[in-house]
This record gives structure tokens, C-alpha cells and sequence, in this order.
């Protein structure tokens, strides 16, 4: 069964930094992209941030470019989100993104990015 357990949200201020956990398991991690979206209130799920499986290319929503960095570590089976220069627009429930057969997110994890 597919499993994927974030951590790293919490409340931090404007300009500020945090570090987004995705813990996999039932898949062969290593063998497929993944990605994160958010999801804030009112509006529907974002698409974030994506990587290829063996982690050489990475793609960004244009308003996290500069600010965002995903990696993955392969031998862990973690994804990773870091986020740097944090705005109060980006405050959201996290989700890391896997599709293996179908898509599979896990239960979140919140930011919130206030003063």
C-alpha cells in the first residue's frame, strides 16, 4: 500500500524558512517522479514543485521559483521541500504527490507564513 507521511510544517514569519519532509513507503520511491502541491482555502490544489525519479531535473510554479528547492533522497525514500523567503501568499496545507497507478497524497502537512 502506498504511504506518504509529511512533516515540517509549522508557523513561521514572513522571509523565513522551512524544510518539508515526505516520508514513502509501498512503492518503489526511487523508481518514479513526484512532486508537491498545496491547497489553501477557496482555492482548488496547486501544483508546487516536481522531480524526476533519480533527481537531475526539477520543475517550479513560477511564484516559488528563487525561493523553493525539492530534492529527493532515493536511499531514504524522502522527498524534500525547502522553502526559503516565505510570503504570507504561501501559507497552505502541503502535500507530497505520487502517481503510481493513480495519484496518492498524504494527510498534509500546514504552513502558515504570518507576522
Amino acid at each position: 500500500e502506498v504511504q506518504l507521511v509529511e512533516s515540517g510544517g509549522g508557523l513561521v514569519q514572513p522571509g523565513g524558512s522551512l524544510r518539508l519532509s515526505c516520508a514513502a513507503s509501498g512503492f518503489t520511491f526511487w523508481n518514479y517522479s513526484m512532486a508537491w502541491v498545496r491547497q489553501t482555502p477557496g482555492k482548488g490544489l496547486e501544483w508546487v514543485s516536481g522531480i524526476v525519479s533519480g533527481g537531475g531535473m526539477s520543475t517550479y510554479e513560477d511564484s516559488v521559483k528563487g525561493r523553493f528547492t525539492i530534492s529527493r533522497d532515493n536511499a531514504k525514500n524522502t522527498l524534500y521541500l525547502q522553502m526559503n523567503s516565505l510570503k504570507p501568499e504561501d501559507t497552505a496545507v502541503y502535500y507530497c504527490n505520487a502517481y503510481v497507478y493513480r495519484n496518492y497524497w498524504g494527510q498534509g502537512t500546514q504552513v502558515t507564513v504570518s507576522s
